[in-house]
């Protein structure tokens, strides 16, 4: 009897993980509901949003976004400004020394590439080049290209973050050893097409209820079935 290529039980392990992962996402929209992406950021503004987002709560990061919009009359005023007087605008998020620098690099480098403060291009290129391209700026790793994409683009991407990464592991579905790139990559070809904004959100929610990083509450989780780590601990 003729043995499987390596190639051939890469594909049924693929088929199998992508099998689990719609039952996944099924479950947590039993469970939480079906989030639609109401999205209607520019994609310079969700960038701009994503960068305050880094290491502090929504509330604070939308709150030093307002600030930033209503102090400056756009973009480019923030760009010329000084990187102070951008971190005395949105010191409400925290970081804000490093976050304005990031800012003003950022929103530089794409006038200097594009010729002007303007990213819609990013609905339409190949997400392969757009991806590439928001990586190229400086201080933008995957998570943040992958949620302007996901967000403001409604491209399907899967950005990954502290919850996502948890959980995914927990289940199996990444390596417990992965980097970022990789993750974004695995997780991108399994999630069920159509289903990447809801699979985030509702991993995101599942991650500050129920799979915690201390006592995950497993005896109420709606995925314990599909969780190697959840039964191990029942």
């Amino acid at each position: 009897m003729k043995s499987k290529s390596p190639s051939s039980h890469l594909s049924e392990e693929l088929t199998e993980k992508k099998l689990q992962t719609k039952y996944i996402v099924q479950n947590l929209e039993a469970t939480y509901g079906t989030p639609r992406n109401t999205n209607s950021y520019d994609p310079i503004d969700e960038l701009i949003l994503t960068i305050l987002s880094q290491s502090t709560s929504d509330i604070n990061s939308h709150r030093a976004f307002d600030s930033l919009k209503k102090r400056f009359v756009d973009w480019e005023s923030v760009r010329r400004a000084r990187p102070d007087s951008i971190a005395a605008v949105i010191k409400s998020g925290g970081l804000a020394n490093t976050k304005s620098v990031v800012i003003k690099n950022v929103l530089t480098q794409i006038k200097a590439l594009r010729g002007k403060l303007d990213l819609s291009f990013l609905r339409t290129a190949p997400i392969v080049e757009a991806r590439e391209f928001l990586t190229s700026l400086k201080g933008i790793g995957p998570k943040t290209a992958a949620c302007v994409l996901l967000f403001s683009c409604k491209r399907p991407v899967f950005p990954m973050d502290t919850h996502i990464f948890r959980i995914t592991r927990r289940l199996g579905l990444v390596p417990e050893k992965c980097g970022d790139i990789q993750a974004h990559e695995i997780m991108e070809r399994l999630v069920p097409p159509k289903k990447h904004y809801s699979f985030h959100i509702n991993l995101i929610r599942h991650g500050r209820s129920i799979c915690r990083p201390r006592n995950p509450q497993c005896q109420k989780c709606p995925l314990i079935e599909h969780c190697e780590f959840g039964q191990s601990l029942l």
